[in-house]
């Protein structure tokens, strides 16, 4: 990145804000279950269960907030869902079995879905000429952040003790409040003058809808590196267990060091649904090299591993900056929030149905089940094209027609 920090101003502070919260939520993801699992002893199924209804309940969560954003202001609208967050991940202290739980996962999950699409709108008014690059900027800071927290939650679980899982929730929860602070020191932004009108206006855009899916369907790969790869190292291969904080490292590092640059060729929505193709095509070769890793050597194992995560994280990297630029040019201005809250929709369904089909077809089913998930993704960025020919003819009421996404296939065609 030819920066490590944007200009002094709102771009800096929001980076700052969101390295903070991703700074929690690296404590989270690396140690929540485990929380719950050791410290308040729940079973590892009624957690599952419980993250599982969280996810489902989350997902109209987004939308109401985006619309609200719009109506509002973005700034007080993003600060507010990052209070409830911090709030509900304190709650979790309090959650002494299943029903207070899932009461506190569930209004903890609902505001990260909210604040995301919340966001939207503060990331394209103060995102510059291109606030596409600029989100694909934070995805960079994202994954620092995670990284580091995820290094301080291994010291919660090294200790293992409950004072130490506690210390981590309260921990997360300080995160989350500071980020919201930060959040409150960039100026007000006004609401678009037309944003009053209904909130089902992006769910009434079939084109918008069809990417949407499209994008849910890519977004299951960010549960490969995951969910399956270390699985599929302990049960399938003779790979050494290390390697799978060796595939996680590669990933981050590449992702961190890359995305920003992987992004700016991928300027107009006939560019992102060239990266959609390009990128189910790497998912697809990495997915295949995966699978060739069961039945040989360590040593190659560990290296044709190393090729795949190196592929994939190719496909990951196109597939972030293809949806950035395609929920954003093709969404109105005045609509920001609603419109994201409704793309995140295709996400929030892939973190919730991902891991059991990757499970059960990578895992339980072997082989076979890697060119299956493959062929799913290469067909899915296959169908990105067209859908973004279609939202270029049809338009919308609230959304005017992108001045190239009806040529993606001469696009396609020149490239």
């Amino acid at each position: 990145m030819p920066h490590l920090l944007p200009e002094p101003g709102p771009q800096r502070t929001i980076a700052a804000s969101n390295f903070v919260y991703t700074l929690g939520s690296g404590l989270y993801l690396t140690a929540g279950v485990l929380y719950f699992t050791e410290a308040v002893r729940l079973p590892a199924a009624q957690v599952g269960l419980g993250l599982g209804i969280a996810g489902i309940l989350a997902l109209a969560a987004g939308i109401a907030a985006g619309h609200l954003a719009d109506r509002r202001g973005a700034r007080g609208v993003y600060a507010a869902t990052l209070v409830v967050q911090a709030l509900a991940t304190a709650g979790f202290l309090l959650a002494d079995g299943f029903g207070p739980f899932v009461a506190a996962v569930c209004a903890a999950t609902a505001a990260k879905g909210a604040g995301l699409a919340a966001r939207s709108p503060l990331i394209r008014h103060h995102g510059g000429e291109r606030p596409q690059e600029f989100r694909g900027y934070l995805r960079a800071v994202t994954n620092i952040g995670i990284s580091l927290g995820a290094v301080l939650a291994g010291c919660a679980v090294q200790d293992g003790t409950q004072n130490a899982y506690r210390l981590l929730v309260i921990g997360n929860a300080l995160a989350f409040a500071a980020s919201a602070a930060i959040v409150l020191l960039l100026p007000a932004v006004a609401p678009e003058p037309a944003a009053d009108g209904p909130c089902r206006t992006a769910l009434r855009d079939r084109p918008y809808l069809a990417l949407t899916v499209l994008d849910g369907i890519m977004a299951i790969q960010f549960k490969v590196l995951t969910v399956a790869v270390p699985l599929w190292i302990v049960a399938a291969t003779d790979a050494p267990p290390w390697l799978i904080s060796g595939t996680m490292l590669l990933n981050t590092v590449l992702v961190v060091t890359c995305q920003v640059r992987a992004g700016r060729s991928i300027d107009s929505p006939a560019a992102g649904a060239l990266a959609y193709r390009r990128s189910g095509a790497a998912f697809l070769a990495a997915c295949v090299l995966i699978s060739l890793s069961a039945g040989i050597p360590a040593g190659a194992a560990a290296a044709l591993l190393l090729a795949a995560v190196a592929v994939h994280t190719l496909g990951e990297l196109w597939h972030a900056a293809a949806g950035f630029e395609i929920s954003f040019a093709l969404a109105p201005r005045h609509a920001t929030g609603q419109y994201l809250g409704v793309f995140g929709l295709g996400a929030g369904l892939a973190e919730a149905v991902g891991p059991a089909l990757l499970i059960s077809l990578c895992i339980t089913w072997g082989r076979p089940g890697w060119y299956v998930v493959g062929a799913l993704f290469a067909v899915a960025g296959l169908a990105a094209p067209p859908a973004v020919a279609w939202a270029g003819r049809r338009g919308s009421a609230g959304r005017p027609r992108p001045r190239d996404a009806a040529e993606p296939a001469t696009a396609a065609a020149t490239a």
